[in-house]
């Protein structure tokens, strides 16, 4: 997930509980200015510990998971295919 993303499941989150940038930025511990840039997509770069404050302060967590290809490779398609073939049998 890019930082984007989670700028919007940030925004998401904080409107769904009623709250403004500057009332998310103070129970962060941040400033507004980051929340905004965050949530707008302009932030490039955050540190993990304001990054969990701020997903803290909205209900929400980081996790990790295995990265998952945008598209699925030649090999996927084939192993599917051969999946599909033998249902038909």
């Amino acid at each position: 997930m890019e930082l984007a993303e989670i700028g919007r499941e940030i925004s998401a989150s904080r409107k769904l509980h009623q709250l403004g940038q500057g009332e998310l930025a103070e129970r962060a511990g941040v400033s507004r200015a980051t929340v905004e840039a965050l949530e707008n997509g302009r932030a490039t770069e955050i540190g993990y510990s304001k990054l969990k404050r701020i997903l803290s302060a909205v209900g929400l967590e980081l996790r990790l998971g295995p990265v998952k290809p945008e598209r699925p490779t030649l090999d996927d398609l084939l192993r599917e295919d051969a999946d599909d073939a033998s249902h038909l049998d």
